[in-house]
């Protein structure tokens, strides 16, 4: 559809974005929170959008609120709609097979954080996933916050480097953005290896 497209084109979104005005900001926090409530919307887009016009650090805060936001709503979504209906959902069923496994607050709090550092795990499926899981509101809430800061920063920032054409910029941050994901599974290597 034109709206998709729309937002899956960074330059015509930047544009859009920018003819907000100081509506702007708040059109981010809505395009976030329906990217990830409205599967299979990126969201990776408007995170490089805010950056090029609001930079990194309130480019960051409205993609965090709108990240956020979103995780939230589809975690109650879950959690008032249940296991069958989520487990009819193709997107969810191998995480619901991940996150089944751990039944400890602490345990699940640990693999959503971990899940957020990581890009190409699904913000949106992990979300709806730990709804029906018996992760508390406010364990989820924490551990999602946690999680999205670092990572809504390095592409945020992706974003400004990408517009401004600063090379050394965008190679610090592709490195960071490789570190960030490489923690997560370095972190499972070591846990395994734990007697």
């Amino acid at each position: 559809t034109g709206a998709l497209s729309v937002l899956t084109d960074k330059q015509a979104l930047r544009e859009w974005v920018d003819g907000l005005g100081v509506w702007g900001p708040l059109a981010i926090i809505f395009m976030m929170i329906t990217a990830i409530v409205m599967s299979p919307i990126p969201s990776g887009p408007i995170a490089m959008v805010a950056g090029a016009i609001y930079g990194p650090v309130w480019g960051t805060a409205y993609v965090v609120i709108g990240a956020e936001a979103g995780a939230l709503l589809a975690f109650c979504i879950a959690r008032l709609f249940g296991y069958e209906v989520m487990q009819r959902w193709s997107r969810t069923r191998p995480i619901l097979n991940w996150l089944g496994k751990e039944r400890s607050q602490t345990g699940l709090m640990l693999i959503v954080f971990a899940s957020r550092l990581v890009p190409f795990i699904s913000f949106d499926a992990i979300s709806y996933a730990a709804g029906i899981t018996p992760l508390s509101f406010w364990r989820f809430l924490i551990a999602t916050l946690a999680g999205v800061i670092p990572t809504a920063y390095l592409i945020v920032k992706f974003g400004e480097v990408l517009i401004t054409a600063d090379s050394r910029g965008l190679t610090i941050a592709l490195v960071l953005i490789s570190g960030i994901t490489l923690l997560p599974l370095l972190a499972k290597r070591l846990w395994a290896r734990k007697p």
